[in-house]
């Protein structure tokens, strides 16, 4: 009979680890949110040292612009769902361990009923809104959550929210960063990225993975770990909790596609954020109201019976904009164009 563990044999052989601690990986439960630059490194190393059961979550597609750092797609794959063909080439890599593809958009509606089956979560999303919406759920589910952040040339790993032997809990996201939903630092598209960059970054986050179910001890709970892959200089920062509380979810904004809109387009009211130039050099029309001048016209959507449709150039000046018409009116529906109009600009 063929020993279940061979091909984990040069990690069992490792000093401190063995079969014992091959047995807590392959009982562990992990859930990967985001299946782009860091999630694909993520779960390949996870998959390869035998995590027994990975879920993915993403509602997104492949694209060509993906293909650079997204390593496990490839152009074959442009067009379908990123956990589909992910899970497809993870199962073929490692048919023992149990892949689950989610084909959703993590939300404040379903976070939590998501993450409650799994033991870790391991967050690799490329905006702070998500980023602020797992931590929140992490903690107030009492799990763990692996972060990781790239930009340009630098990145940055840690653990949230571990439970410590005193029976506190570490660091997390809201203690180092209170503000980071307000914060505009473009995306990888926009800023750019070096993908060795997503492949360390991401390798870093499956480490930590690995040694919190063998040598929890060892992990970055309390500490920022960091990269720059230009100079090649790393250091850890020592971080501390603070008296932020978190008591209930940020509630996500609702997007749609450019797709979606076309089709239903008499459906709503169309609001562009952009400045008046921005306008004027190409819109797709509806009412422009400049994002900076917002708080001074919310009290005119009132009177408005249709839903709200607002849009920027990338997305995140329409997503701060429903956050204020939200405050302002709780029950309207008010969506923001996903990825803004850079997905059909000219």
């Amino acid at each position: 009979m063929n020993d279940p563990f061979e091909r984990y044999h040069c990690q069992i052989s490792l000093p401190g680890f063995g079969i014992s601690s091959q047995e807590l990986l392959h009982h562990a439960k992990i859930l990967i949110v985001g299946m782009g630059g860091l999630g694909c490194p993520t779960a390949q190393y996870l998959v390869s040292s035998g995590i027994g059961t990975i879920a993915l979550a993403d509602d997104d597609l492949v694209s060509e612009s993906n293909l650079h750092r997204q390593i496990l797609y490839t152009p074959q794959d442009i067009g379908t769902y990123k956990v589909d063909a992910a899970a497809k080439k993870l199962q073929q890599q490692n048919p023992a361990v149990s892949i689950i593809p989610y084909r959703l958009k993590v939300a404040s509606s379903n976070v939590m009923d998501l993450i409650s089956e799994f033991d870790l979560i391991v967050e690799g999303t490329d905006n702070f809104e998500t980023k602020c919406l797992l931590n929140d759920a992490c903690v107030l589910a009492g799990k763990p959550l692996v972060y990781g952040a790239i930009y340009q040339y630098e990145g940055q790993v840690s653990i949230w929210n571990v439970l410590q032997e005193d029976g506190t809990y570490s660091p997390n996201y809201r203690d180092v960063f209170p503000d980071a939903e307000e914060s505009q630092v473009p995306n990888c598209r926009e800023g750019g990225v070096l993908p060795t960059l997503a492949g360390i970054i991401g390798c870093m986050q499956a480490n930590e993975v690995i040694k919190y179910f063998t040598q929890p001890q060892d992990v970055l709970a309390g500490k920022l770990w960091l990269m720059n892959v230009l100079n090649g200089k790393t250091q850890v920062i020592k971080l501390r909790k603070t008296s932020a509380q978190i008591t209930s979810l940020p509630q996500t904004v609702q997007v749609i596609t450019f797709e979606q809109l076309m089709q239903e387009k008499n459906h709503f009211e169309i609001i562009d954020v952009r400045s008046v130039e921005e306008h004027q050099h190409f819109n797709i029309g509806g009412t422009n109201i400049p994002v900076e001048e917002l708080q001074h016209h919310v009290h005119s959507f009132s009177g408005l019976s249709k839903p709200l449709l607002v849009y920027c150039q990338s997305g995140k000046r329409s997503a701060q904009a429903v956050k204020k018409i939200k405050k302002a009116f709780p029950d309207k529906e008010v969506f923001s164009l996903k990825g803004g109009i850079n997905t059909i600009q000219p």
